[in-house]
């Protein structure tokens, strides 16, 4: 059975990204700093064409985490930080020629686009009728893999606000960014119950998992 899954890097106060993004600055200012726990590690540099890399807990998880996936589904703002109409050359995100999903990827966004082609397997397709469909897309590409739910916050909250979440893990680096986006703000769902599955310390991250 396929999951619907979650899986972001949030600092200790909170925050998923800092704050000033732009296309320029896709994480913000010191946003960078949530993702180096991965950088070095061997699943990682695998999927960007990297070789090598540190082979321990950390890239244990992050391997388990990308493992099953036959879908993906993120915001506008993660594809391309962008908002508005795309215009006539519209930009082709921030993954690269070859971006690291291989798989099926629905972007949430409010301005029709037609799907984009890349190389090494992944296709971004445009939706603009919301999280439920774009989920149920996604299940349908998927063959029986799970559903990523990449990000960013808003494309997460709107997953787990309309009951489609099963699993989210959150990797906590012991930063304080201050301001940015949070991955919760208001929820328009009272009394969310989660259950802690695991939680798994190292010395630069603490993966906290949760059942819905």
């Amino acid at each position: 059975m396929s999951l619907v899954t979650a899986n972001i890097s949030t600092s200790l106060d909170g925050f998923v990204c800092g704050p000033n993004d732009s296309r320029e600055n896709p994480l913000g200012d010191g946003g960078e700093r949530l993702h180096e726990w991965v950088y070095d590690l061997a699943s990682w540099r695998e999927i960007h064409g990297i070789e090598g890399g540190e082979t321990n807990r950390d890239d244990e998880i992050f391997a388990e985490s990308i493992e099953n996936v036959g879908a993906v589904v993120m915001g506008r703002r993660m594809f391309d930080n962008g908002e508005g109409p795309w215009g006539d050359d519209p930009y082709e995100g921030h993954w690269g020629d070859e971006p690291p999903f291989g798989v099926p990827v629905f972007v949430l966004t409010h301005h029709a686009r037609e799907p984009l082609e890349m190389a090494g397997g992944t296709t971004f397709t445009f939706v603009t009728d919301g999280i439920e469909r774009a989920i149920e897309l996604a299940m349908d590409a998927a063959g029986g893999g799970d559903i990523s739910i990449a990000g960013g916050a808003s494309t997460i909250r709107q997953t787990l606000e309309a009951g489609m979440l099963d699993v989210l893990e959150i990797h906590l680096v012991p930063i304080l960014l201050g301001n940015g986006i949070r991955l919760f703000e208001r929820s328009d769902v009272d009394g969310i119950e989660l259950e802690r599955t695991r939680v798994v310390e190292s010395p630069v991250v603490t993966h906290l998992r949760y059942r819905l």
